[in-house]
């Protein structure tokens, strides 16, 4: 994943549970019919076979398309089935070791919520991305959220990349659209009844 700072690529995310038998062809759908930086599985289930043959499928759809995928959390499983890399839940914890199991060349992304400390030191431990989110206040959680401000700051000051993830919708991609290197999709497509339109849409709220 590249710094991009005309205008945000998307980093698409699987639902925590999906079909294997139909999935795979949904996403195939979505990538090409638009461009994607980067995919995420992020998968629900800690079933170490149910994740790998997940996991399977999905590289084919994505590497066939000269796209990478991420794995959420688990490092030794996503090195051993060759993916590119893995995206990290606890901010700079365990980037730098990350790192060091994967090598330089793999992708490590870490989520700090919406700490600019734990954003700065995922950075300053080796992460490719830092993502930061919810983008807007929910009940889900404790409530907290990524602010705008926290974005603008980044963008001017830190040349890691930036992600912005959780609670997009078209009024706020437009609001960070200037200010952040990715959007982090996922719920905000796979949720509706036409994911290739529901991104389409999402996209055209960007520029």
């Amino acid at each position: 994943m590249e710094d991009t700072p005309e205008q945000p690529q998307i980093y698409l995310i699987t639902p925590p549970e999906f079909e294997l038998s139909t999935f795979p062809d949904l996403l195939a759908r979505v990538l090409d019919a638009h461009e994607v930086a980067c995919v995420r599985l992020a998968p629900a289930s800690r079933d170490e076979d149910r994740i790998a043959r997940a996991a399977d499928a999905l590289r084919e759809v994505t590497h066939a398309r000269d796209i990478a995928l991420v794995l959420s959390e688990h490092t030794m499983l996503a090195d051993r089935l060759g993916l590119d890399g893995v995206h990290l839940n606890d901010a700079a914890r365990s980037v730098r070791d990350t790192r060091k199991a994967l090598g330089e060349d793999a992708i490590v992304g870490a989520f700090c919520a919406g700490s600019r400390h734990d954003g700065m030191a995922a950075g300053e431990a080796g992460a490719d991305y830092v993502s930061f989110g919810p983008v807007e206040a929910s009940a889900l959680g404790d409530g907290s959220y990524a602010e705008r401000d926290l974005f603008e700051w980044w963008s001017e000051v830190i040349e890691v990349p930036v992600v912005a993830e959780g609670g997009l919708t078209p009024e706020n991609i437009a609001s960070l659209a200037g200010f952040t290197d990715f959007f982090g999709i996922g719920d905000e497509i796979w949720r509706t009844e036409d994911p290739v339109r529901a991104l389409g849409e999402l996209m055209a709220a960007m520029r």
